[in-house]
């Protein structure tokens, strides 16, 4: 039997046994995704033992070489399965050095959480999606409803000239006059809401955007933890 042949038996039947064990999920207490995967790998290993074996190589020198092609592939199936680990460290640490980025990990209960870091100021701030255009923002739970700054106003598609100011807001420059606004879409990662009321202050007297709480109040919970904040749907 030539190597093509031994190929095509080991696909034909692991093929056979994900088909025959489809509905029960597992096939020898791998889940089916996972032993499909080692299928598709034990082909390339075998071929790569048979190319050590047949070098003209001593014994211990093809056994040292075999130990070799062993470890490259259990370093390479464990980077692959455990990847979005992996990627969740690293956004963890990427968030640790740039507060403000926001990472979103998965719950032990399937959902999806938002993880803030405290920046050197004390405060929380994070990039929101407004409109569809990043806007940095100050987490503040002081805030009645989200306060824009005309600049960041005018970056998502508003004309402050246009507006009118009936509102009277506390900011840190003291008493403002603040015009209200409907947003079309506020998102943290993969926490959206639609419609959200909010208010733009006058030129000049905010000069960080405010994420209050017309959009907070929504979430599903909001816990602050030491230095970082967590945010569910």
């Amino acid at each position: 039997m030539n190597r093509l042949n031994i190929v095509l038996a080991i696909l034909g039947i692991g093929l056979a046994l994900l088909i025959f064990n489809n509905n029960t999920g597992s096939t020898f207490g791998m889940h089916n995704d996972d032993f499909a995967r080692v299928v598709s790998l034990l082909p390339i290993a075998l071929m790569m033992s048979a190319a050590v074996w047949a070098s003209r190589h001593t014994v211990s020198q093809s056994i040292r070489n075999l130990l070799i092609w062993f470890v490259i592939i259990m370093a390479l199936a464990t980077a692959y399965i455990y990847r979005r680990d992996a990627e969740q460290v690293g956004n963890r640490v990427f968030a640790g050095l740039m507060p403000g980025h926001a990472v979103v990990v998965t719950t032990s209960e399937g959902g999806q959480e938002v993880i803030l870091h405290k920046r050197s100021n004390g405060h929380f701030e994070a990039q929101v999606m407004i409109n569809g255009q990043p806007i940095d923002m100050l987490i503040d739970t002081g805030a009645s409803t989200i306060a824009l700054s005309q600049e960041d106003a005018e970056r998502i598609g508003i004309i402050p000239e246009n507006l009118t100011y009936s509102q009277t807001v506390l900011t840190a420059n003291g008493r403002a006059r603040a015009a209200p606004v409907e947003l079309g879409s506020v998102a943290i990662g993969p926490i959206k809401r639609r419609d959200v009321q909010a208010s733009v202050a006058e030129a000049g007297r905010l000069y960080q955007s405010l994420l209050g709480m017309s959009f907070l109040e929504t979430l599903g919970s909001m816990q602050m933890q030491t230095d970082e904040l967590r945010l569910r749907d």
